[in-house]
């Protein structure tokens, strides 16, 4: 099969495009044969520190498939499957940057008839997004039509993938959705995703702007820019609200004043979604799977995430506008669509 592997840490060119034998799929794993990968910040990040326990790795922790062949306990109904994939270079090094890839069984999860472009987009940035909109202290566990139907949800940075992801999910289940984003077209993004209302934080006052449409301020913020974002997040928490920081854009220290965080008994949640609680992981696939089943979530252009496609031999370039901010979703064509 071809994959891309790189043997040391280090920039794009690392990556390089190598013949591999297909790997065998061992007791409760699934081989699948891939034909779309996403990629993520956490790709290229990886990429440059993490260090590589088997000497080598594919990239990529999401993908779209077929499962090809199961492994020794698994369900033989699941071959011939159409499978998204999760976390499939998470300590292992049979990432998704390839024509196959070898994964637990519940790391591919069924993705009916709904397009490989869309299960290639799912993992990490949705997993992040709903655990997110779930770990506040008023927050629900689960998610479901209906489930956020009192809540208002702020969510920094709207026309990112996660951003993105949130806004979907948040708007599926009732909330009002509030976006922050920093251009008149990432505002026409965010608005495709279902964002009730954007403010362009360039342009207009954050604090002003939210306290209008959420006058006794926000349940949940979504917040890619805590270094940037601390003092106004503060001023729109209502009583019990949660700031759920997944990313660290802007600076990797964050000041907290802590009277005014105190009094409304506020908190700050930190999400990674690789050590995130297993419980909560496995409540996240299946809303998201549920999401999905139900033509809650969309990806492109008209959803609000631009798709970027690069053939495999491409994946360095692809990484590159990863790193360079790309507006949209990068993804690899592994395979036969």
């Amino acid at each position: 099969m071809k994959a891309i592997v790189y043997e040391q840490t280090g920039d794009p060119s690392v990556l390089k495009l190598v013949d591999r034998p297909v790997p065998e799929p061992g007791a409760g794993e699934v081989l699948v044969r891939l034909a779309v990968a996403g990629v993520n910040p956490t790709d290229f990040k990886a990429r440059r520190q993490w260090p590589l326990p088997a000497g080598w790795q594919t990239p990529g922790q999401d993908g779209a498939g077929v499962v090809e062949a199961v492994g020794e306990g698994v369900d033989q109904g699941l071959i011939g499957e159409r499978v998204w994939v999760w976390e499939a270079a998470w300590q292992r090094p049979w990432g998704t940057a390839a024509e196959y890839t070898v994964v637990p069984v519940r790391q591919a999860v069924r993705l009916g008839a709904a397009p490989f472009d869309l299960g290639a987009c799912l993992g990490i940035p949705f997993l992040t997004a709903h655990r997110c909109l779930t770990v506040g202290e008023y927050m629900p566990e689960k998610l479901h039509a209906g489930a956020l139907s009192d809540h208002v949800v702020l969510v920094q940075g709207g026309a990112g993938a996660v951003g993105n992801a949130a806004i979907q999910l948040a708007r599926w289940a009732d909330a009002r959705v509030i976006a922050t984003v920093s251009s008149p077209q990432k505002a026409q993004l965010a608005a495709a995703a279902g964002a009730s209302f954007v403010v362009d934080y360039r342009e207009q006052d954050v604090v002003e702007e939210v306290r209008k449409i959420a006058p006794e301020g926000v349940h949940t913020i979504v917040e890619v820019s805590p270094a940037r974002n601390a003092a106004i997040d503060v001023q729109l928490l209502r009583p019990g609200g949660a700031v759920c920081v997944y990313a660290d854009d802007g600076g990797d220290e964050v000041t907290l004043p802590i009277r005014p965080l105190m009094v409304p008994n506020a908190r700050w949640q930190f999400v990674l979604v690789y050590t995130e609680p297993a419980v909560a992981k496995a409540r996240a696939v299946r809303d998201v799977s549920a999401a999905v089943a139900q033509g809650a979530v969309r990806v492109g252009a008209d959803a609000g995430l631009p798709l970027h496609h690069h053939p495999l031999a491409e994946t360095a370039v692809a990484h590159q506008a990863v790193e360079d901010s790309l507006v949209g979703k990068a993804l690899l064509i592994t395979g036969e669509q």
